[in-house]
């Protein structure tokens, strides 16, 4: 198959392109800031019509990975970025479809499972879950994240594509051992001693490891009965506390020190991130691809993260581009 994976030169990206890759694939990336790698690397702005257009004609499958990191302090100036480089580079992509004379077949576009509430009580799955922004007990600065969320989705939905599938990868975070992802953020705190419970540590963290979220993506590729909004993420979710404290036996650190809200608040601030990242409570349930027959490498965390931990002692995981 042609893949072609605007936006892909970040975390899951590279994740994704290696693997296809590997298999076979002829694999195109289309960044703002072209680097070497192993398969084809084609420039584009993430934002108008260009020569990058063609590169999706004729292609078979398209998977949208554009947008700027959610991880800084949401400032005025971010969170323009945030939201007009997830909403303009899906706008673009959906113009190109739209005009090609031999449209892909498929569209996968990267959403969020940050869209759903923030809740204790029950999970949200992709069928009847609750779409945040109303909780109680939930922030107003939190707002934005559901926003850009549903402007990000709606961008996609807009464009009319009669002959290709759209699917809306509602992702939860994807677990690697690559250096700058989300996985190598939380190990680096608990080799630090801090990977203790934050503010009682009862927040649900929502995860996949790559593997499966791979095998997902393939999934999704061959399940032509599939579409719409599909959340990505491991069918057990669990607490922040319990999360940490699995990642902690993985790498053999007995110590793990805990955190208020407040000492939360004034560590963020200095790593220039946000604390909704940390303490929103993202339970999340990938209904739809259980209910179609997906299986799971990797269900529970404390299996995933011992595999992450080995591969990482190992010298797996590369550095990714910024």
């Amino acid at each position: 198959m042609r893949i072609v994976l605007p936006g892909g030169s970040g975390q899951v990206g590279t994740i994704l392109a290696r693997e296809f890759h590997r298999n076979g694939h002829d694999v195109v990336v289309l960044s703002r800031s072209p680097v070497r790698a192993p398969w084809r690397v084609a420039e584009w702005d993430a934002r108008s019509a260009g020569e990058w257009d063609a590169e999706l004609d004729g292609s078979d499958v398209v998977v949208n990975l554009a947008g700027r990191t959610v991880n800084c302090r949401y400032t005025a100036e971010n969170r323009k970025a945030i939201m007009d480089s997830r909403v303009e580079s899906t706008r673009a992509v959906g113009a190109a479809i739209a005009k090609a004379v031999r449209p892909p077949r498929l569209w996968l576009q990267m959403s969020t499972a940050t869209i759903y509430s923030h809740r204790f009580d029950a999970p949200n799955d992709d069928i009847s879950g609750v779409i945040g922004g109303e909780e109680s007990g939930a922030p107003s600065a939190w707002q934005f994240s559901i926003e850009v969320a549903r402007a990000w989705e709606k961008a996609a939905t807009d464009v009319e594509l009669p002959g290709t599938r759209l699917v809306l990868l509602r992702s939860a975070m994807v677990m690697s051992p690559d250096r700058g992802g989300i996985f190598d953020t939380l190990l680096t705190l608990v080799r630090l001693g801090l990977g203790g419970p934050v503010a009682g540590g009862t927040q649900y963290v929502s995860w996949i490891h790559e593997a499966d979220f791979v095998r997902a993506v393939n999934f999704l590729v061959s399940r032509e009965d599939l579409s719409g909004a599909v959340n990505i993420s491991s069918p057990n979710p669990l607490p922040y506390a319990q999360f940490m404290s699995a990642v902690r036996a993985a790498w053999g650190m007995p110590i793990g020190l805990p955190a208020t809200r407040w000492m939360l608040e004034i560590g963020t601030w200095a790593m220039r991130s946000e604390s909704e990242l940390v303490l929103k409570s993202r339970r999340v349930v990938p209904r739809r691809l259980l209910d179609a027959g997906f299986e799971f490498q990797y269900e529970k965390w404390d299996a995933a993260a011992r595999e992450l931990c080995a591969r990482r002692k190992r010298g797996g995981g590369v550095q990714l581009q910024a």
